[in-house]
């Protein structure tokens, strides 16, 4: 059964990386798609190829999920797998919710509110001051510092080419936006691939099947960087209209200005806090910084506020829907 329970969980958790895939598809390129800087199929190999590679780039992320969020480390292995296979159940369910109604909400957060909803179900523990510190603060801060540092740079920047002629200024940064939105991609598959990679090598040290001490095996970030680069070349056009055109009309410099920003964002969050952060709030946040700098009213607040009410939802009604169903299955799978 235990072995059973593992590849289902395997199975699930790259299913859950595909998702995010299609779900996320758009952080990357709904900017350099709105701005024609790439045709959206260019635009989806690119986004798949760098994805690829920045799930390869790095461990750290992985690490914070497997070990920083619930406690397993006791519990009997059956009843720690069936934990991890609702978290992703439950993850994978507020995906698709928000994938079909096109809103731009977090993959990252809607696993960790699984692993939490299943975990605090199973009776089991809970890492609190770790969730605060590399969940919840970074979900706060890093969509504020998107938004300043896009508005900021992006005021200055209107600023150094205020006299210059308009297309020219288009021409040049349109070649631009396709390396800041390959940077984005690589800052993608750096973030949400390493938490697929977390949940399998969760479910492989619960059962004794992978060493703490080794790391990750080279299999799992081979699996989990395939998987969500082909959902990313799936594409995900629902939300990649609602970031590219309804929150505000871009242009190539608003555009290039957003996804370096959010790169950076990401590649710090990585790199140095090893938090993961959400590669959809820090894109939107930043799209709205550079689109502040128009005007107030060109940003469409409305768009912005509901997807914000999917960001405040997204942990709660992910741990819902994942202990709900541990409720369902515990009795069945013991």
């Amino acid at each position: 059964m235990e072995t059973a329970l593992v590849v289902l969980v395997v199975a699930l958790a790259l299913g859950f990386d595909y998702t995010n895939g299609f779900h996320d598809a758009a952080n990357a390129i709904a900017t350099s798609v709105s701005t024609r800087a790439l045709t959206p199929r260019a635009a989806l190999i690119m986004a798949a190829v760098m994805n690829f590679t920045g799930a390869l780039l790095g461990t750290e992320v992985a690490e914070t999920i497997a070990t920083a969020i619930v406690d397993l480390e006791g519990e009997p292995p059956h009843s720690a797998l069936v934990v991890v296979l609702c978290a992703l159940v439950g993850a994978i369910t507020w995906n698709l919710i928000t994938w079909w109604f096109g809103l731009p909400s977090s993959s990252t957060h809607a696993l960790i509110g699984g692993l939490v909803g299943a975990g605090l179900a199973a009776g089991f523990g809970i890492y609190g001051s770790a969730i605060v510190d590399k969940v919840v603060l970074p979900m706060i801060f890093s969509p504020l510092i998107g938004f300043g540092l896009a508005f900021l740079l992006m005021a200055g920047l209107l600023w150094i080419i205020r006299n210059r002629a308009p297309s020219k200024v288009n021409r040049r940064f349109r070649i631009a936006q396709t390396i800041s939105a390959a940077a984005m991609a690589l800052g993608h598959g750096l973030q949400d691939a390493q938490k697929t990679m977390g949940v399998i090598f969760l479910a492989l040290l619960t059962v004794g099947w992978a060493d703490a001490d080794a790391g990750i095996p080279l299999w799992v970030k081979l699996s989990a960087a395939a998987a969500i680069s082909l959902g990313t070349y799936a594409g995900g056009w629902r939300i990649m209209r609602t970031l590219g055109r309804k929150i505000i009309e871009l242009d190539p410099a608003r555009g290039f200005v957003a996804e370096s920003v959010s790169a950076l964002v990401l590649y710090v969050n990585a790199f140095y806090l090893h938090a993961p952060v959400s590669t959809t709030h820090t894109i939107t946040s930043a799209i709205m910084g550079v689109g502040a700098t128009k005007r107030l009213s060109a940003v469409r607040w409305g768009v912005a506020k509901n997807i914000a009410g999917a960001w405040i939802l997204t942990i709660p009604a992910a741990a819902l829907v994942a202990a709900v169903v541990f409720w369902i299955l515990h009795p069945i799978l013991g």
